[in-house]
């Protein structure tokens, strides 16, 4: 009952979402006249804001907000005027270069021979044996016309008056003047509106933030914040880099159609610069008339090229080098969903929409970034991965099997490590698997055939060469202990707490511990615990690490822990929660009550924590190297002449203020001879050695 309960109020969610989306498409439709005003005028809005919070400072609010929007739109006129200069000069010109079109159409003629000329041959046929319309078809009744010879054989007939009508013309002059007042007025009027809402968001941002965190936030202010500070970032970014890249642009393509010769640069630099706001085609719409301009100034191929080729490589430039690097962390949106956002807006709003299509595409991927609800924005058009590495291997292993798993397991290993594969793709795929399993959602047959995949895999990977310091993996463990990878290494056990998933995670860190020239062995885990325990009493395992993969729990853990302490009540044991992150604190509490010494939560933790064992459990103690200035060294310390002399106060200090800061039971100062270590000041050191004051050199652990 409740799965179809969750069931119909699935599909009521879908059906709603669909009557949402098209009620919000309709209105967007229906109030374009309105919107489209709006929408520009939050883009300028957003472009503005940097230069007038600057200029505040100075000015105040009211001079700045005028200064700036009177500079925006004075820059405007003034190139809306420039440009209507060359437009009149362009048109003045466009005559003499008629020769040189004239020559270029003749050279371009269709070749005689080949499919194209025998294919333009045959409509040249096709259209001789059409009838014309001077030639009335076969069986016609058209009346044959009177000439003056058959007029003269035509008998007298009376002539019919012919009617005239009288109608007064009827002048043309207020529909020109209707139309051409509502071209002009319609855009004044948007860009008045657009005007007036600038310098109202300008003066009162604040307050509209306020009251936008006020109607979406709703008690959830912190959220709403964080969306709209990553919305106004990302678009301010994306703006102000674009208005930079694109008038870089426009000088570029100026100053190249100027050296190519092309007349009137000026103007087709300017018209570049304004296309290329438009996503994807405005640079190949601006390259169209300098192309054809080109075309008809010049006497040969050579200038069209030239044309050609600059508009492509500033393109690339651009595209590759420029817009990467200032645009930084990019808008967070797929090229994929820009594509189509682009066909979408424009199919709504025009031209407008597309030039807003990536404004307002931004705006709704952040959107879905911190509005639950509004998550599948989020999927559908971020540029983030659809799936997680876990997720993708899981879906390969599933569907295409072990060869495809394994891919993608060698291309994540091309920047992470054998132990970050572990821990964050195959355990974490394991956890699914068991889960879907649970859920009836995976037969049998599919686990066990999962199962063996990653088996498989793991045995594959174990047999490929060793990077250099797999532990580094996880820097963050492996910087918090001062064990090196060359430290004394110890035999480990992995148990499996449970079932075959907690063997597999035991063989992966089989693995990676045996790469750090431990021995270790993995058990099965069809043994019983009594098993488990007599094959680490036979082999004489120091240590044993207990592998938990959820839906295992710690409770199985804790049963295993309990038998190994009473049974091997000296052997260090580790249990490895593997991917745990909720109450790990409680959890370990149990786990150590039960007898363990240690809990991880990830492979590389556990590898860092075995090592810290090793330490402890090694019975010789591995003497420090001789250092290199050796000789040197011992001149100085001679020269100090401070060995076999009496204790000081100064080195006691040391000591003491040594072992409180760094809450240790043990700090000592001591100077290592040639032969001897002299201990000058000791904390917690065993009394017969603290009365000795000295020791062999090969037995120090300090040099």
């Amino acid at each position: 009952m409740r799965t179809n309960k969750n069931t119909s109020a699935a599909a009521l969610a879908g059906i709603f979402t669909v009557l949402l989306t098209a009620f919000v498409i309709t209105v967007l439709s229906v109030g374009r006249e309105v919107l489209i005003p709006l929408a520009l005028a939050v883009m300028l809005t957003f472009l503005l804001s940097p230069l007038v919070a600057r200029m505040e400072r100075f000015i105040g609010r009211i001079a700045a907000v005028l200064l700036v929007v009177a500079m925006l739109f004075g820059l405007i006129g003034g190139t809306g005027w420039l440009l209507t200069r060359q437009i009149i000069d362009l048109a003045a010109k466009l005559p003499d270069y008629q020769a040189n079109i004239d020559s270029k159409l003749r050279t371009i003629r269709i070749p005689t021979g080949g499919a194209l000329g025998r294919f333009t041959h045959s409509v040249d046929e096709l259209q001789k044996q059409l009838p014309t319309s001077a030639e009335p078809p076969p069986g016609s009744t058209e009346p044959t016309p009177v000439t003056a010879e058959r007029s003269a054989r035509m008998p007298p007939t009376v002539q019919q008056p012919m009617p005239v009508r009288i109608v007064e013309s009827q002048s043309r002059l207020p529909q020109l003047l209707q139309s051409a007042a509502t071209g002009v007025l319609g855009p004044l009027g948007t860009a008045g509106l657009v005007l007036l809402l600038v310098i109202f968001m300008l003066f009162k941002r604040e307050d509209l933030r306020g009251r936008m965190i006020r109607l979406i936030g709703q008690g959830r202010i912190s959220a709403t914040t964080r969306a709209m500070d990553d919305a106004g970032t990302r678009v301010a970014r994306y703006l102000s880099m674009q208005f930079l890249v694109n008038v870089a642009f426009g000088i570029s393509i100026a100053i190249g159609l100027y050296f190519i010769g092309v007349p009137n640069a000026l103007l087709w630099g300017a018209f570049a610069a304004l296309m290329r706001f438009i996503p994807y085609v405005g640079a190949w719409i601006a390259a169209a008339v300098p192309l054809l301009l080109s075309l008809a100034v010049s006497t040969s191929w050579l200038a069209p090229l030239l044309v050609l080729a600059l508009f492509i490589a500033l393109e690339l430039i651009n595209a590759n080098v420029l817009e990467p690097w200032l645009y930084g962390a990019s808008t967070g949106v797929s090229s994929m969903a820009l594509i189509v956002a682009a066909v979408f807006w424009t199919w709504l709003w025009g031209p407008v929409g597309l030039l807003l299509s990536t404004p307002l595409t931004v705006c709704l991927a952040v959107m879905g970034r911190h509005v639950p609800k509004l998550q599948f924005l989020s999927v559908l058009l971020s540029e983030e991965q659809a799936l997680a590495p876990h997720e993708e291997i899981y879906y390969r292993l599933l569907r295409l099997g072990l060869a495809e798993g394994s891919d993608l397991a060698e291309t994540f290993l091309k920047t992470n490590s054998l132990t970050a594969l572990y821990d964050s793709v195959l355990i974490p795929t394991i956890t699914l698997v068991e889960t879907d399993a649970q859920r009836e959602q995976l037969d049998s047959e599919q686990r066990t055939a999962i199962h063996q995949h990653i088996h498989d895999m793991v045995e594959d990977l174990g047999s490929m060469p060793a990077k250099k310091s797999e532990l580094e993996a996880d820097k963050t463990v492996a910087q918090h202990t001062a064990v090196p990878l060359t430290a004394p290494t110890c035999s480990v056990l992995c148990v499996p707490a449970r079932a075959s998933r907690d063997e597999l995670a035991g063989a992966m860190l089989t693995q990676l511990l045996r790469q750090q020239g431990f021995h270790a062995e993995n058990t099965a885990a069809s043994l019983s615990p009594a098993d488990m325990i007599e094959q680490a009493a036979k082999g004489k395992f120091e240590a044993i690490c207990i592998s938990v993969v959820a839906p295992s729990t710690h409770i199985h853990a804790r049963f295993i822990c309990g038998r190994m302490r009473a049974a091997l009540p000296h052997i260090k044991i580790v249990v490895g929660v593997w991917g745990a992150t909720e109450n790990m604190v409680e959890t370990g509490e149990r786990l150590r009550s039960s007898g363990a010494d240690e809990v991880v939560v990830s492979l590389a933790e556990a590898v860092v924590q075995l090592a810290k064992f090793s330490v402890v459990i090694t019975d010789e103690a591995i003497p420090a190297p001789i250092p290199a200035n050796e000789e040197e060294r011992m001149t100085e310390l001679a020269a100090l002449n401070i060995l076999d002399t009496l204790p000081e106060d100064a080195f006691d200090r040391i000591t003491a203020k040594a072992a409180k800061i760094f809450e240790v039971p043990i700090a000592m100062v001591s100077f290592i001879e040639r032969d001897r270590q002299w201990i000058k000041s000791a904390t917690g050191l065993p009394p017969d050695l603290e009365e000795a004051r000295a020791t062999s050199r090969s037995e120090s652990v300090c040099g």
